[in-house]
């Protein structure tokens, strides 16, 4: 009976459109019935039917706690589903739709934290679930792992172009993308301050992807930097010992190549808009 229950309110929750208080209102219910089913957590005494309903649960409850912008409900519903991929595939009566999709937003909201070294432990989990080629084909797990490897590289011309809204694998990628978007602002902003006394106005627009001059003039009053004259002055650096000296050097030389490959994205996009 219970499990019968559980299939009707699965297929409610499949609906992606579903409001977030209606969504969270059958996902109680639905673990209601996973309580009555002794399967909220796995165990070798549950049936394969009954573990295959209970994933199913908690990557969609994942999936609309994403669509809802609510991270720390998400969180939690990764947590729960960690017991369920660990086990064998043979452990349940069909294979996960949503497992490689919930896994990735899971390694991109990783991203979003700074939290590198637990994506790339993660990472290393997927071993099971293929080849590194396969991996990173897969539409889904592929798309966080070239993102993470184009910040690390900084490409971030790759990086605005893969977040633009028609390039993310579904819609709970592009949630997770506008908290990435003002992490890579930062990232670019440090490099820029690193590479050039200045920049001229519009190009500091173009660079950072802001939409008004508005939005430029408030992200500089942000970070502490001077307009004049239609150009942006960075803070100038405290005297440095020699040692220091060849650092900054060598960043300054790869913070101009990260902000000359960006303004030739943005300029592109200009030339085509």
């Amino acid at each position: 009976m219970a499990d019968r229950q559980l299939t009707t309110l699965l297929t409610q929750l499949r609906t992606p459109s579903l409001p977030f208080p209606q969504s969270t209102t059958l996902l109680s219910k639905a673990k209601l019935l996973l309580l009555q089913l002794s399967a909220l957590t796995p165990s070798p005494t549950i049936l394969p039917a009954n573990l295959t309903l209970a994933r199913e649960v908690y990557e969609l409850g994942a999936l609309h706690s994403l669509r809802a912008k609510n991270p720390d409900s998400f969180t939690r519903y990764v947590s729960q589903l960690q017991p369920f991929y660990e086990l064998p595939p043979s452990a349940f009566s069909s294979p996960s739709q949503n497992q490689n999709k919930v896994t990735a937003l899971w390694l991109l909201f990783l991203l979003t934290q700074g939290r590198y070294t637990e994506f790339h432990s993660d990472l290393e989990g997927l071993s099971t679930r293929g080849s590194v080629a396969e991996v990173e084909n897969d539409k889904f797990l592929g798309y966080p792992i070239k993102l993470e490897r184009w910040l690390m590289e900084g490409a971030y011309d790759r990086v605005w172009k893969a977040m633009k809204k028609g390039e993310v694998p579904s819609e709970e990628f592009g949630v997770l993308c506008e908290v990435l978007t003002p992490q890579i602002r930062r990232e670019i902003a440090s490099s820029s301050e690193r590479a050039y006394p200045s920049l001229p106005f519009l190009s500091a627009q173009s660079l950072l992807f802001l939409d008004s001059e508005g939005a430029v003039v408030d992200f500089a009053h942000s970070r502490g930097w001077v307009i004049k004259d239609r150009t942006i002055y960075f803070p100038t650096a405290a005297e440095l010992n020699a040692d220091e000296e060849g650092e900054q050097e060598q960043e300054k030389e790869v913070g101009q190549m990260v902000i000359e490959n960006t303004l030739g994205y943005a300029r592109q996009l200009e030339t085509i808009v």
